[in-house]
């Protein structure tokens, strides 16, 4: 994305927030060109600092966790318990369009800089808070991690197989639709606050937003009154549609359509299962998976997985390889789409990190900056308040910077 298309360029962001949801719904700001300045507290920063797989990133305060979610933003540290880092916050707010915070509800009000204070500041204010549980209700108040959140959310009971259930998502799928919940919700906020002027507060619960995720099997209890069923890899929503076996490893199908099941019968030369009564019919073959799925891997196993996805896909059938995480992220359309960027981290090297994912005109958000070192944007950020070096000097001898 040039200079010129970085959409958000003016946008000021003030991000309280540690570790994931929130840094996860600012870095897509940062990326799309608003500055983001990271308010950490003076003495190790944002938790993320050290969290990762190479303890010396963690020492240095620099943890593979953080670097993966804070490029193109700013570090100013502050203390907003004391009364000086109150009031340097107050001063930053009159400047700034957005604020996100990811405390438990409450603790910004009890610092004295809940939404209602600021507010009166800068009335036109998009006040993002992010929580587990949101502002309200009877679980408000309570910790919440994203493993607590999948499994509260039902989610961990509908993944696995019979022998494997509850099962969690292999990432942080809680936090991470959380923070896109967020910038969502904030880029609404700001469109609306274009065409009237007003600010908005925007509550933002992990447990919220990953419910509508599970739409259609949540449509199947709510509407069709049918209970989940743990399927492992299996699609619930059609068949032959999940992974089968093959000569060198497994392949994923989605035979949805009817004309793509015929032609799975066509492709592995299985002609006569379109003419049995256990198959012909959608609803039919979805009742009958488990006699359905041997006899397509008893063809299956005799080639390769890319033998089939060749012949399959030609047929306008979805299907393709189950790739490692390190191969997934060297495939070459992940390379020509631009999904990962490099960007130098001084006293680490060139790393690589995701970029934005959505596309303008052909053209990704870039990664402009590496992720900051704690508190490395002090005098840039607070200069502009009119504090000098000595000043600045002075607050970090007591703590508040």
């Amino acid at each position: 994305m040039t200079e010129q298309k970085r959409m958000l360029d003016g946008l000021k962001v003030l991000d309280l927030t540690n570790v994931l949801s929130g840094p996860f719904a600012s870095l897509h700001l940062a990326l799309l060109g608003a500055e983001v300045v990271k308010i950490e507290n003076p003495r190790d920063g944002d938790l993320a600092r050290k969290l990762g797989i190479v303890p010396e990133y963690n020492k240095q305060l620099m943890g593979t966790s953080f670097l993966a979610q804070n490029c193109n933003k700013k570090s100013v540290t502050l203390n907003t318990k004391s009364p000086e880092g109150k009031e340097i916050f107050k001063r930053l707010v009159e400047d700034v369009d957005v604020v996100i915070e990811n405390f438990r509800p409450g603790v910004m009000d009890r610092l004295g800089l809940g939404y209602d204070v600021l507010r009166g500041i800068n009335p036109a204010l998009v006040y993002c808070a992010i929580s587990g549980f949101g502002q309200t209700g009877p679980d408000a108040d309570k910790p919440a991690y994203d493993q607590i959140i999948q499994g509260l959310s039902g989610e961990m009971a509908i993944n696995g197989d019979e022998r494997l259930t509850p099962l969690r998502a292999g990432f942080p799928v809680c936090d991470t639709v959380g923070g896109l919940n967020a910038a969502f919700a904030v880029m609404a906020a700001l469109f609306h606050r274009q065409r009237t002027g007003e600010g908005r507060f925007i509550d933002v619960a992990l447990l919220d937003s990953i419910m509508p995720l599970m739409g259609w099997v949540a449509a199947n209890l709510l509407i069709g009154g049918q209970e989940p069923q743990v399927m492992g890899n299996d699609n619930f929503t059609a068949a032959p549609s999940g992974t089968f076996r093959t000569l060198d490893g497994h392949i994923n199908i989605a035979a949805n359509k009817q004309e793509q099941w015929e032609a799975v019968c066509d492709v592995l030369e299985l002609a006569e299962l379109k003419a049995d009564p256990r198959f012909q019919e959608r609803d039919t073959r979805k009742k009958n998976r488990r006699a359905l799925t041997p006899l397509l891997e008893a063809r299956l196993v005799e080639g390769t997985t890319l033998h089939w996805v060749e012949a399959l896909n030609a047929r306008d059938v979805p299907s393709g390889d189950i790739l490692s995480l390190r191969q997934a992220l060297r495939q070459p359309q992940i390379a020509h789409r631009g999904v990962l960027q490099k960007v130098n981290v001084p006293g680490l090297g060139d790393i690589e990190v995701f970029g934005l994912t959505a596309l303008f005109d052909g053209e990704s958000g870039p990664v402009t900056t590496p992720p900051p070192t704690l508190g490395q944007h002090n005098a840039e950020i607070l200069g502009r308040l009119g504090f000098t070096a000595e000043q600045l000097a002075e607050l970090k001898q007591k703590a508040v910077i």
